[in-house]
């Protein structure tokens, strides 16, 4: 019954911005980890950045002073700011949710695209 809903993806140039949310409709336990999730053509999905219900943050290198995660409990959403792009940028990206009884939720991937 859980679904969550991507949005903010598209074409950018490099060095433009970019905001994507992540929404959970439906009924849905407290969130507990949120992430967002990157995954360019014949390349393996990898970590972007996570927030946890507490606030704490990780970024992955590529990510760090140019991304930023953040969340809103009431609202089920996580957003991500993207800051700087860069073509090498370009990916499907999927953020997950796991609410406080270790259950997983995935987006179903939002296309980000940057050009030089």
């Amino acid at each position: 019954q859980v679904q969550l809903v991507e949005s903010g993806g598209g074409l950018v140039q490099a060095g433009g911005s970019l905001r994507l949310s992540c929404a959970a409709s439906g009924s849905i336990f407290r969130l507990n980890f949120l992430g967002w999730y990157r995954q360019a053509p014949g390349k393996s999905r990898e970590l972007v950045a996570t927030i946890m219900s507490g606030g704490s943050t990780n970024y992955a290198d590529f990510g760090k002073g140019r991304f930023t995660i953040s969340r809103d409990n009431a609202k089920n959403t996580v957003y991500l700011q993207m800051n700087s792009l860069k073509p090498e940028d370009t990916a499907v990206y999927y953020c997950k949710m796991v609410d406080i009884f270790s259950k997983e939720y995935w987006g179903q991937g939002t296309q980000v695209t940057v050009s030089s």
